[in-house]
């Protein structure tokens, strides 16, 4: 069977201790070996690898030994509960090996857990989880967490019923940071607000989020809404040979939009913008207001969409660098 987004995070979150197998496979090894962890957590608890109810096999080593996985899906363990047997970095090399186990497994035997990078539609091993009837397979593609992962995460790092002031910047935050990074900085936000009662705070992210993420483009962000167009030059030029690439800039350009674009619709009196330039920021929401804001958007959405084609030749810093002075010159109009 497989698994459409929506019902793979669902199903990840608490999954059929009885189904044969699943299939998780994508272009990005952090967010499939997060999926991975989850899925095998939920399934064999706390303590399942203490109590060797875990078998890990990697693909090369299943390859020079055929037997492994039958004899990890067969094995009695020490312990009573579930067990996992799990092949890592699978590919259609190894696809017949596992397509064998899936027809051999019977009720009782370790759930078959596989990894795998970007299959195709054509791959056997992934067409033999997805017409298997107790097997299933998830796609993991490359989009930041949903609204729903995160507040599952921040529970599970003790933070419930999080703002929604702090749940719009944890937002922006994640489309930003690596996954293991986001991963990383909510269990570093539960940690410390350990012990206090108080609501979440954008001040309580800032100050768990790595500095890095902010400090390398805040610069350029700032001349840019500014409308200063003379001044983006001299600091992309310093950007640049600091290594910052075009996806970091035109992914905190976005940011810094929406969260313009937020400020200049709020109509609640407490206009959502966080962080050591909020003033500044706020006077740029008011400067730009909210129609040039949505063509701002719009030509940051144009300009990412051109740096992710396949048939993009140009320079992709000049390319962010051409935007952000058409929106330099938007926004002094």
């Amino acid at each position: 069977m497989k698994l459409s987004t929506g019902q793979a995070n669902a199903y990840f979150a608490k999954p059929d201790a009885g189904a044969t197998g699943l299939l998780i496979y994508g272009s990005d090894a952090m967010r499939v070996a997060l999926k991975r962890q989850e899925v095998v957590a939920a399934l064999i608890g706390p303590q399942g690898e203490e109590e060797m109810r875990l078998t890990r096999i990697a693909a090369a080593d299943l390859r020079k030994d055929p037997a492994q996985l039958m004899d990890a899906i067969k094995a009695i363990g020490f312990f009573p509960g579930p067990r996992v047997a799990l092949v890592e970095d699978a590919n259609d090399t190894v696809g017949p090996i596992i397509t064998d186990a899936l027809v051999e497994w019977a009720t009782g035997d370790a759930q078959i857990v596989v990894t795998a990078g970007n299959l195709k539609p054509t791959s056997k091993l992934r067409k033999a989880f997805e017409a298997h009837p107790t097997a299933l397979a998830a796609a993991i593609y490359d989009n930041p967490p949903t609204r729903d992962e995160i507040e599952r995460d921040l529970a599970a790092a003790g933070i419930v019923n999080p703002p929604q002031e702090a749940m719009h910047q944890l937002m922006d935050l994640a489309r930003a940071l690596e996954p293991g990074d986001f991963r990383q900085t909510l269990e570093k936000i539960g940690l410390y607000k350990r012990g206090d009662d108080t609501p979440l705070t954008g001040a309580d992210i800032e100050a768990c989020a790595p500095a890095s993420i902010e400090a390398a483009v805040d610069d350029v962000l700032l001349v840019v809404a500014d409308g200063n167009a003379t001044a983006i030059g001299p600091v992309m030029q310093r950007l640049q040979a600091q290594g910052v690439n075009a996806v970091t800039l035109c992914i905190g350009a976005m940011r810094h939009f929406r969260s313009l674009h937020r400020a200049a619709t709020d109509t609640s009196g407490r206009p959502q913008i966080w962080g050591p330039h909020r003033d500044r920021m706020l006077a740029q929401a008011r400067k730009w207001g909210p129609v040039k804001l949505e063509t701002a958007l719009t030509v940051l959405t144009d300009t990412d969409l051109q740096l992710r084609s396949a048939g993009q030749n140009a320079p992709a810093l000049a390319l962010v660098e051409r935007a952000f002075i058409r929106l330099a010159m938007l926004g002094a109009r």
